[in-house]
């Protein structure tokens, strides 16, 4: 077994088709065939079902696939570190960030960042959250900067850099827009345009309806944060937002920020990163910057 055969596995769990794994990995689809069954051979166990043209990966390259993940990316590291000193450079930083850090927090920090390190080659995948932290658990990228409740996250470390809460946001013609306070019965009988379920946001805007009795009577699902700024701005109806994505539109009058009646806030921006003791030296040299650039000490 060597780490090319576990790098074609991996590739083949995480395509539709032989061909579509040969293309991502610069081989012919024979090539990755050979590899396959030399890796079955080796193992001596079956890892895919292979019906007319079609793969499917049975119970053993589940099991396999967590691990060959894992000797991948840290053979990746070892590669990227042995580059580092052959070119002098640091290496690639593999980022994700969810949608409101990714728009309107993370972008001068990556500035400022790599000005300090310009020979970091960073790449940045933007998803949401959840998704995020399962790629981060599967070395599929170094360090995650998501809006999640400040729960904790077994395996990761968790560091807040700030809070980003739920605010209202109205349109200047609304006629809840003069008034300073709102309670959940000025509430009840509005269109809430909210976002699309699985989001941070969502789940938080429902914990927090549930917890003041606000029924939804009216509401629309959208599916991203400029899509509801737009459509608040055209009085279709009040929107929940994170307060750092709407700041912008705040203060030049085009929207009208209230706070949520009877809200407390459990929603931050956060850095996540695995627990581990070998960090490679651009992971930690971000991880420093950042949590200086935030005013936040290190989770001991």
């Amino acid at each position: 077994m060597n780490v090319q055969q576990l790098r074609v596995f991996v590739e083949v769990c995480g395509s539709e088709t032989l061909q579509d794994a040969a293309e991502k990995l610069g081989l012919k689809q024979p090539t990755v065939s050979f590899h396959l069954r030399r890796l079955e051979e080796e193992l001596g166990v079956k890892l895919f079902h292979k019906p007319a043209r079609s793969l499917f990966p049975t119970e053993n390259a589940a099991d396999l696939l967590p691990y060959a993940r894992r000797i991948v990316a840290l053979m990746e590291e070892v590669e990227s570190m042995m580059e580092e000193r052959r070119d002098q450079g640091e290496g690639k930083l593999k980022l994700g960030a969810s949608y409101t850090p990714a728009t309107y927090f993370l972008p001068p920090h990556m500035a400022a960042f790599g000005s300090l390190h310009p020979r970091v080659r960073i790449q940045l995948s933007v998803k949401k959250a959840d998704g995020l932290l399962e790629m981060l658990r599967k070395y599929e990228i170094d360090a995650a900067v998501v809006s999640l409740p400040a729960d904790r996250l077994e395996g990761l470390v968790m560091e807040k850099l700030m809070e980003d809460e739920l605010k209202l946001l109205l349109s200047p013609a609304h006629p809840l827009a003069r008034r300073e306070t709102l309670t959940a019965a000025d509430l009840q009988p509005q269109t809430f345009l909210i976002h699309e379920a699985g989001s941070t946001s969502r789940k938080l805007t429902d914990e927090w309806a549930a917890d003041i009795g606000l029924q939804w009577s009216s509401f629309m699902e959208l599916g991203a944060i400029e899509t509801i700024k737009e459509a608040v701005k055209c009085n279709i109806g009040v929107g929940v937002l994170p307060k750092r994505s709407v700041l912008r539109e705040a203060a030049s009058g085009e929207l009208v920020m209230r706070d949520l009646p009877d809200y407390v806030n459990r929603r931050h921006i956060c850095l996540v990163y695995r627990r581990e003791e070998q960090i490679s030296r651009q992971v930690r040299a971000f991880i420093a910057f950042l949590l200086h650039a935030c005013g936040r000490e290190p989770v001991a």
